[in-house]
């Protein structure tokens, strides 16, 4: 079970911040990439940023880059995704996902990721 939630609702101006924050539990969290994927109305499924199990190492679309800051805390089985300075580009609904160990590449769909969130809606205003 994994559970995506942004604080405020997820409502956001541009220029401003975001974290996100997504729970997992139902499967060995330490073992598990997490990703942060968003689709953009009338878009496909992008993957925004992705954090490897064991190394931490984190990975980010180039739009992302500089402005997304994505973390794990594996006490808590939770991954985070700070967004600062966002765009109204940024809008639309965020799935945290799970795969066994590494990211898949940044920008893709993750149609292999094995766990699934439902997805919480980012709005960023202009």
């Amino acid at each position: 079970l994994m559970s995506a939630a942004g604080v405020w609702g997820g409502l956001v101006q541009a220029g401003g911040s975001l974290r996100l924050s997504c729970a997992a539990s139902g499967f060995p969290f330490d073992d598990y990439a997490i990703g942060w994927f968003r689709q953009a109305p009338g878009k496909e499924r992008e993957g925004a940023s992705c954090i490897n199990s064991g190394d931490g190492k984190a990975y980010y679309i180039d739009s992302a880059k500089g402005r997304f800051t994505i973390s794990r805390d594996n006490s808590k089985t939770t991954v985070y995704l700070q967004m600062s300075s966002p765009k109204p580009e940024d809008t639309g609904v965020y799935y945290c996902a799970a795969e066994r160990w590494i990211c898949p590449t940044p920008g893709t769909r993750g149609d292999k990721m094995d766990f699934w969130g439902k997805g919480t809606l980012v709005t960023v205003s202009s």
